[in-house]
């Protein structure tokens, strides 16, 4: 909004419903982090997971962990805005996409020499869930996210891109519970369907300003193309050559004169 790449107007009832369903999304995944509830006995979830899952929280650090999420959700928002901006001066999705991940690269690499300076092991390369996690995250997360993300942000804008974020909490709640066994909470379920009907309020307000936006530009054609009539008949007009009369000697004398 302030870099003037989405419009809102308080007066309308489209804006209100992307403001609310922003606020909304935000309070959902709150919820989904900081309010726990009773636990869910699902089929699917071992006790002794739950015991396990129970031990590794008490050595993690929230408070730490609270402020670099934040550090990491402005660092984002400032990406999605550069990049948008971006966009508007350089079109190309693709090769916007290629210098975006050598740039990640050149970026990574320097970090990774500073914080393991003299470790040449970090550095091997094994057929493992490592270099797994590697190729997804630099393929799909990266490469084709990026494209995507670009190729949507160009017709839709950065807001529409950025409201499925909170979504991924979701995703990521679902399948920790399927594939890693984990343990499920109340408090999460709640957050889950508060983040989906900020989402839906956010996705209405958007197709209501692309609506509108629609018939501004086909207003905007029709006026057009009632002003070239107009244009026609004064170009007729101006384009006429002047005769003069002489009535002594019965003959008509063209000019060089146009109107």
């Amino acid at each position: 909004m302030f870099g003037r790449l989405e419009k809102v107007n308080i007066g309308e009832v489209h804006s209100q419903a992307k403001i609310i369903g922003t606020i909304v999304s935000v309070g959902g995944a709150m919820l989904m982090t900081l309010i726990k509830g009773p636990m869910l006995q699902l089929p699917w979830i071992k006790s002794n997971d739950g015991h396990a899952f129970s031990s590794a929280a008490t050595h993690q650090y929230p408070i730490k962990g609270a402020i670099m999420i934040t550090i990491g959700c402005f660092s984002w928002a400032a990406f999605i805005i550069l990049q948008a901006i971006t966009l508007k001066s350089y079109p190309a999705e693709l090769s916007l996409t290629a210098l975006i991940c050598l740039v990640g690269t050149i970026e990574g690499c320097i970090v990774a020499l500073a914080m393991e300076a003299g470790n040449a092991a970090v550095w091997s390369i094994h057929l493992d869930a490592k270099l797994l996690a590697a190729v997804y995250s630099g393929v799909i997360c990266s490469g084709i996210a990026y494209y995507v993300q670009g190729m949507v942000m160009k017709t839709r804008g950065p807001v529409f891109v950025t409201a499925f974020s909170p979504l991924s909490m979701v995703v990521i709640a679902i399948f920790s519970s399927f594939i890693l066994s984990e343990i499920l909470y109340l408090g999460r379920v709640i957050g889950a369907i508060v983040i989906v009907i900020g989402l839906y309020l956010v996705l209405w307000g958007k197709s209501k300003d692309q609506t509108s936006s629609n018939q501004e530009i086909q207003t905007e054609g029709s006026n057009d193309l009632k002003m070239i009539p107009a244009i026609d008949e004064t170009t007729k007009v101006s384009n006429q050559e002047l005769v003069v009369l002489d009535l002594t000697s019965n003959k008509v004398t063209p000019t060089d004169e146009y109107v």
